[in-house]
């Protein structure tokens, strides 16, 4: 039962599909689409209520992830242009390019690395039943599967 919105508890989607929402700029509960506004993302889900920023300190995740996206690509990129132009290295266009990866991947992931990481921070954080408004998230969509009670999901698993 759950004891905020009355009802069965309520799960979140699975992990994968968490992952994917989460990297296609959607809310990784219930796929809500347009939390953007230019690069800053909305507060809550205007679907579901979930409050992205679920603790203090939630983004430095979301930076984090961003970094390591940005240095592999970078890392690729340079190793890349070195072994294409082995011996001959245009020193130039090889910075040049470099320049342009490190300017342009942190920018463009930075929407992705904030709804991936609150994906991340949901699946080794699980959700708390006030976080979720699964009321309204069932007025929304109902009978869609990543929104079913806990015991309609085993009976699913089990056939």
């Amino acid at each position: 039962m759950d004891p905020v919105n009355g009802g069965p508890a309520r799960t979140a989607p699975s992990k994968t599909r968490m992952f994917a929402r989460g990297a296609t700029r959607a809310c990784p509960v219930c796929g809500q689409r347009k939390l953007f506004r230019g690069l800053a993302i909305l507060p809550d889900c205007p679907r579901c209520g979930l409050h992205f920023e679920r603790i203090e300190g939630h983004w430095i995740g979301s930076v984090g992830l961003n970094t390591i996206v940005t240095f592999g690509l970078l890392a690729i990129t340079v190793v890349g242009g070195l072994v294409a132009t082995f011996p001959d290295f245009p020193v130039g266009r090889l910075t040049a390019l470099a320049v342009a990866v490190s300017v342009i991947v942190p920018i463009a992931f930075h929407p992705s690395s904030r709804t991936l990481w609150t994906a991340i921070d949901i699946a080794m954080r699980p959700l708390e039943a006030h976080e979720v408004d699964w009321k309204k998230l069932e007025d929304s969509q109902p009978n869609a599967p990543e929104h079913q009670t806990e015991p309609e999901r085993q009976t699913e698993d089990q056939q």
